[in-house]
């Protein structure tokens, strides 16, 4: 059994993961930012921590104690601002690997924007270009550190049910994707240790998600 801590986990992509993760015999601990929240997750039979991604690395590092793996799948959101894009997005991030290397725990799921090269910062709308800056250097942190690492580059997250099928590469066309989709190829990279050092994009397609998995 696999205990996966999943660092926002109240999100959209959090939620479905959690509730995959438990459903699939493996145990979560939904790290959430406050206790109200809480109900949901207990009620899914998921432990939960609560954690503010601004608190010390200590803080978030005990919240990793014990676990096999760590999901990222936390973000500042649309309607907040570049302050809180670097303090979640880019420090949060980076204080999550922190937190994983000082709880020995070595495997690491980050996700991440569709593009996050030099190139996407270049020509990213000045409203998105934070964004895009905080996630290319919590992908390189990720990438410069020991873990056992997997970085997903999903494309326009919608919330239309998932389909189970996708499309995942290195350079995948840009084109939506289900926020449930990801949460499946989240758990099935946990399951798959050929995931590991790679990173992929990932798209709406025709592929099963195991099955495209054992391509990346």
């Amino acid at each position: 059994m696999l205990n996966i801590l999943v660092v926002g986990a109240n999100g959209q992509i959090g939620k479905h993961l959690v509730k995959l993760i438990q459903d699939n015999g493996d145990q979560a601990r939904a790290m959430i930012r406050k206790e109200e929240q809480a109900n949901y997750f207990k009620d899914l039979g998921a432990e939960t921590a609560v954690v503010n991604l601004e608190d010390e690395v200590d803080t978030i590092s005990n919240a990793a104690e014990g676990v096999d793996a760590v999901v990222f799948t936390a973000g500042s959101g649309p309607k907040t601002g570049k302050d809180k894009t670097l303090m979640i997005d880019l420090d949060g991030a980076v204080k999550t690997i922190q937190a994983a290397e000082q709880a020995n725990v070595k495997r690491f799921v980050m996700i991440s924007s569709f593009d996050t090269s030099r190139e996407a910062i270049q020509s990213a709308p000045e409203s998105f270009a934070p964004y895009v800056v905080a996630k290319h250097y919590a992908d390189e942190w990720l990438l410069n550190s020991d873990l056992d690492y997997t970085i997903i580059h999903p494309g326009l997250l919608t919330n239309e049910p998932g389909t189970n099928q996708v499309n995942l590469g290195a350079n995948v066309e840009r084109g939506e994707v289900p926020r449930e989709d990801i949460a499946k190829v989240i758990y099935t990279s946990l399951k798959n240790d050929t995931t590991i050092g790679k990173r992929f994009r990932a798209v709406a397609g025709q592929t099963a998600v195991e099955e495209a998995i054992q391509s990346v």
